[in-house]
């Protein structure tokens, strides 16, 4: 099992905040680990994560078999590894995400397994027994029964390495946001294991001596609410039984703001933070996205709810979309402040594969030729720009983007926005200490601020104030204002290292430099589907 890299110039990476800790990488492959499981138990697997260690050759030599693949971001790097283990002769099969929605960028692997493995992975493996070498093997869409997936295999983590360890309690979302590829991949309906899974799960970390954060990998862990509530007090019951060893994020729809109830239930399940998609401040752009459910609400309102009940909200918010009207700056930016988000993950529109956005683009004759492309050194969707024909000036999307990333990460905003926070968060009954063997315990509260100070390029005063602040005012809140601050020393700098690059997309534009990239043609309804 062979995890590839993602693209170094992320947002997600975090690194300066990982190697506070002693971490090297944020995340777990909570997917190949899956796939370890449903594997004979007769064969032997071992596990290389291309973002903690190098692959030696002595691991090609030792197999006699790869598999590979994650996201588009982790594109290139599967790619090559492909590449590196078809010139050794040795067999290698990929999946995921990526190789589910783009298989013609993968026809180099042996082996392609598409969609859901769970129902398709005794197939190849009974093939592979029989000598079969090539083939395609393609799950029907969202009929995995996932209450017969089995525990993943925790055991070939080297949990030093990570900075949280993930699970997955459902898979599917209900909504159907026009830019997302959640709901082609897993549907609408979300499905959800059983409660003894998920704490046959929590068990298995447990005895393998994980202490610390736990990350419910859901893309919307309200999507089935039901289940979610039946869920709670039964992880609830076990947290205390266990003395409180994890305490937990995910991410989550911002209707969770209306629920009272269910907000109480995960902060005594021990959730202490909710990453949320807000995309826009714009009504009109969020109808067009079809993610009507940010409008029935006060955005800012609904985050303090949160905050109210002891969780702490990370968000996602989208630059270019066809419906805006002029600067969406100010809006967004006056949003981020008002709510008081400290990590906000500003982003260009990306077409991504196999969404609906990308199929009405392709109708309509606007989609970059190598849309669904992530070569090597070419970023993210911070980054590497949009890849489609924008209906606003493209000029004005980057001026845009700019302004937001500049003041949002300034470090006198991003820290008047931990001191609104920390004046909100309501962290009565959590537990100021973290258990034993938590890798977060390296340091000392006092100890990670001095250590933080130290590494910030900028802004160190400023954050001294605001961690003194939130100390006077909210002592209970200091973990999490500090946990913040340590995201800070990745996203401060990143933030600077996106406008450098958004600068030069601007001077090419400015200067008549600027190449625009060839578009498909445009395509049939029909024929979308089929490629689909």
């Amino acid at each position: 099992m062979i995890y590839p890299r993602f693209m170094a110039d992320s947002f997600w990476n975090f690194s300066e905040a990982c190697e506070l800790v002693g971490a090297k990488y944020p995340a777990i492959p909570l997917g190949l680990i899956t796939v370890a499981a449903l594997l004979p138990k007769s064969w032997n697997v071992r596990l290389v994560n291309r973002n903690t260690e190098e692959l030696a050759d002595s691991d090609l030599d030792w197999a006699d078999m790869v598999m590979t693949g994650g996201m588009l971001f982790q594109q290139a790097d599967s790619l090559e590894l492909i590449a590196m283990c078809r010139a050794r002769g040795l067999p290698v099969v990929v999946g995921g995400p990526d190789a589910t929605s783009s298989p013609h960028r993968y026809e180099s692997a042996n082996f392609r397994v598409l969609g859901e493995v769970e129902d398709i992975i005794s197939q190849f493996i009974a093939d592979w027994e029989q000598g079969i070498r090539e083939g395609t093997y393609e799950a029907p869409k969202f009929q995995v029964d996932v209450t017969k997936t089995p525990v993943p295999r925790f055991d070939l983590l080297k949990f030093e390495q990570y900075l949280y360890i993930g699970v997955q309690f459902s898979r599917g979302c209900p909504f159907t946001c026009e830019f997302c590829d959640i709901i082609e991949l897993y549907g609408r309906s979300p499905r959800t294991k059983t409660h003894d899974q998920m704490l046959a799960e929590l068990e298995a970390l447990y005895r393998l001596g994980y202490r610390g954060h736990v990350d419910f990998v859901d893309d919307n862990l309200i999507g089935n609410k039901k289940a979610i509530k039946a869920f709670l007090p039964v992880l609830e019951k076990w947290i205390e039984q266990h003395d409180y060893p994890f305490e937990f994020t995910t991410e989550a729809s911002l209707n969770l703001a209306d629920d009272n109830e269910l907000l109480a239930m995960l902060k005594r399940s021990n959730f202490f933070a909710i990453f949320v998609g807000i995309e826009s401040p714009d009504t009109e752009t969020l109808i067009a996205m079809r993610k009507k459910q940010n409008t029935r609400r006060s955005i800012p309102e609904s985050v303090h709810k949160i905050y109210h009940a002891g969780m702490f909200v990370t968000a996602g918010f989208i630059v270019g979309f066809d419906s805006e009207r002029g600067s969406v700056a100010e809006p967004m930016i006056e949003l981020i402040e008002e709510s008081a988000i400290p990590i906000a993950m500003v982003g260009l529109l990306y077409a991504l594969p196999n969404t609906q956005l990308t199929r009405r683009l392709a109708r309509e004759g606007r989609l970059h030729v190598d849309h669904d492309s992530a070569p090597a050194g070419k970023g993210d969707q911070c980054t590497a720009g949009v890849n489609y024909e924008t209906k606003r000036s493209r000029l004005e999307i980057l001026h845009d983007y700019r302004r937001i990333l500049e003041r949002i990460y300034d470090p006198d905003a991003f820290c008047g926005r931990l001191e609104r926070l920390a004046a909100m968060l309501d962290c009565t009954g959590r537990r100021k200490e973290l258990p034993e063997g938590d890798i977060r315990r390296r340091l000392s509260t006092i100890n990670m601020v001095h250590e933080l100070l130290s590494r910030l390029p900028e802004g160190r005063e400023r954050f001294w104030k605001a961690f003194t602040t939130c100390m006077s005012k909210n002592p209970q809140s200091v973990r999490a204002i500090v946990t913040l601050m340590a995201f800070y020393l990745h996203v401060g700098p990143y933030s600077r290292y996106v406008m450098k690059q958004i600068d030069r997309q601007i001077e090419d534009l400015e200067a008549g430099r600027f190449v625009a990239p060839k578009l498909l043609p445009a395509v049939e309804p029909e024929r979308i589907a089929v490629n689909a």
